[in-house]
């Protein structure tokens, strides 16, 4: 109660201390042995959520066991980041994010994950991992995913678990809360049917912080036509915001062959409820992250399943 009464940036600060102190025994736990199978683990991160981050990806490969970890760094990493990652993750190919080629496209807002994404899966499965995630059982979803080639998406709710639509005929939510009314979101599903080709073309409302793309998938092209008519249709400031690349993975994906949209009741989003007793995976999002303590007793039992 007393922790609600604090500023939001110091309670955001204090609670990331708690929950990195209940991330500091992953450094006891062996490390990942990658495999060069064809498999990526990739995700864009820091020295801010190096803890955390160490937890998701070694909570993932704890039940996946193959593939090898590949890093964006956002240019925060320190050297003893970087040791720390060499040893716990299997000497990682490490890449900058100033040496990624964003011509043609928005700069930030993970913009550079998702055009690295595209470059690299012409010969990989490249599955797509957010550091504030934590696996919680086998993810069987995602391994019967892999094993045929198909790319997947956490959804953005259990009421998008209705497959890949038409961009011509996408219905967005008929009312969002006022708070969501201006996001980007929200705007460039409103304006989905407008795109070029939207008959032929598909989207689906996912999630990026959980995504598969398959190998041998598209690479910038189609990315590049989605994001070109949204600036045409929305102007060119804002593709620059917050939120855009996200909305673009998910219509890459939704044009993949056979897309998997991944259960939500076992592949879910925090939003401080309980979860269903099968749940699987569980991305803890924004403002709801540390609601009471289920991120750090999650995190605890996955930490529990590791190899010491």
């Amino acid at each position: 109660m007393m922790m609600n009464l604090l500023p939001f940036r110091l309670r955001t600060r204090l609670d990331g201390r708690r929950h990195d102190a209940a991330c500091r025994p992953v450094l006891q736990t062996a490390p990942i042995v990658p495999a060069d199978d064809g498999l990526v683990i990739f995700s864009m991160m820091g020295t801010a959520v190096l803890l955390p981050y160490l937890v998701a990806v070694k909570s993932l490969w704890t039940h996946l066991r193959r593939g090898r970890v590949v890093i964006l760094s956002d240019g925060t990493l320190t050297p003893d980041d970087r040791a720390t990652l060499a040893w716990h993750c299997g000497a990682p190919e490490i890449i900058e994010i100033a040496d990624v080629d964003t011509t043609g496209f928005p700069v930030g807002g993970t913009w550079e994950r998702l055009l690295t994404i595209l470059d690299r899966r012409s010969d990989a499965y490249v599955i797509q991992l957010d550091s504030d995630t934590v696996t919680l059982g086998p993810p069987q979803a995602v391994i019967d995913a892999i094993a045929a080639n198909r790319s997947f998406t956490l959804l953005g709710g259990p009421e998008w678990d209705i497959g890949a639509q038409a961009c011509a005929s996408f219905a967005p939510p008929a009312r969002v809360p006022a708070s969501a009314e201006g996001h980007i979101q929200t705007r460039m599903e409103r304006v989905l049917a407008r795109i070029a080709e939207g008959d032929r073309l598909r989207y689906i409302r996912g999630c990026s912080g959980f995504t598969g793309f398959a190998r041998g998938g598209s690479g910038r092209s189609l990315a590049a036509h989605f994001s070109a008519e949204m600036e045409r249709l929305l102007g060119r400031d804002a593709m620059h915001e917050w939120g855009t690349e996200q909305v673009t993975s998910s219509f890459v994906i939704a044009n993949d062959p056979d897309p998997l949209l991944l259960p939500y009741r076992q592949f879910g989003n925090y939003w401080g409820e309980p979860w269903d007793d099968d749940c699987r995976f569980m991305h803890f999002v924004g403002a709801h992250r540390h609601d009471g303590h289920a991120y750090r007793d999650t995190t605890r039992a996955a930490l529990a399943l590791m190899d010491r």
